[in-house]
């Protein structure tokens, strides 16, 4: 059975993958292990007659987290796993990846930019979780992971989770790994910002003492800036990363979750394009039908 979570720990993510939809991306260049569908029918899907209307699709995702979901500065594209994932969904509903429009969306505007309607599905590293689905429907999961902790590298106070107590710990506003430390770590002062790259700087500038988010996230950081930054102990919980659509969408959650099942192959060329390039071998994850 696939456990993302152990297999992080060897993780050494990059900023790897295909681009923003234009010219770089594996779909472009004709590499890509999926192909755009043509005439797809999908009866009963507000979300899906929005597109057509529209004539693109809008994706919510992160633009900050090396190897998941990461935007150049320099030439705006997007490339990760998630991008990936996002743009294998629009291909399989019919949509090249010129006819998506990536949006940037911080953790704690995640529901509301669904339920406003303002991107037609997120995915960035967006955890299911019983409360979220009260708000929003998942489909998947399609990656598990597990939440870890980022400390300077010549930090040896901070081994594990066992050691935050008295610490100041940052995570995303809104995020699952925040509310965590909330509720049991209450000798931990939480502290939180709309992104984990303003944590990350917050560390290296000695704000805060550690970093906590998903065990993948962190290697990527680390990854950028080994020389001072490093990840210590083993994840402490595990997170289903799933794809938000608006709530009652059953068509689209279900298709989605189609795509996911008889697409394993794309699945594992897609994973072994991005993340899989740390040589780390993983399973794709059964998906939750409920």
């Amino acid at each position: 059975m696939f456990t993302a979570a152990a297999a992080a720990l060897t993780l050494t993510l990059s900023a790897c993958g295909g681009g923003s939809g234009s010219g770089g991306s594996p779909e472009s260049s004709g590499s890509a292990p999926y192909s755009v569908a043509s005439n797809v029918s999908l009866t009963g899907s507000p979300t899906f007659d929005k597109i057509k209307s529209n004539g693109k699709v809008r994706v919510g995702v992160k633009q900050d987290q090396p190897g998941l979901g990461f935007m150049d500065a320099a030439t705006g594209q997007y490339s990760g796993f998630d991008i990936e994932i996002a743009k294998w969904i629009a291909a399989s509903l019919g949509y090249s990846a010129d006819k998506i429009e990536f949006k940037p969306i911080p953790s704690a505007n995640r529901e509301s930019a669904i339920q406003n309607g303002d991107i037609d599905y997120y995915v960035g590293t967006y955890s299911i979780t019983d409360s979220r689905k009260k708000q929003v429907d998942f489909a998947g999961p399609y990656f598990v992971t597990g939440q870890g902790l980022l400390v300077k590298k010549d930090n040896t106070t901070i081994n594990s989770e066992k050691d935050i107590a008295g610490k100041t710990v940052c995570s995303a506003t809104g995020s699952t790994p925040l509310q965590n430390i909330q509720k049991n770590f209450p000798q931990t002062s939480a502290r939180s910002f709309d992104t984990y790259s303003q944590c990350v700087d917050a560390l290296k500038n000695g704000q805060v003492d550690a970093v906590t988010t998903d065990q993948a996230i962190l290697i990527g950081y680390a990854a950028q800036d080994p020389d001072n930054l490093k990840v210590v102990g083993t994840p402490f919980t595990t997170e289903k990363y799933g794809v938000g659509v608006t709530k009652g969408d059953a068509a689209l959650r279900k298709f989605v979750n189609d795509t996911f099942t008889n697409g394993h192959d794309v699945w594992q060329k897609v994973y072994d394009s991005t993340l899989g390039k740390s040589g780390t071998k993983v399973e794709q994850p059964a998906v939750d039908n409920y």
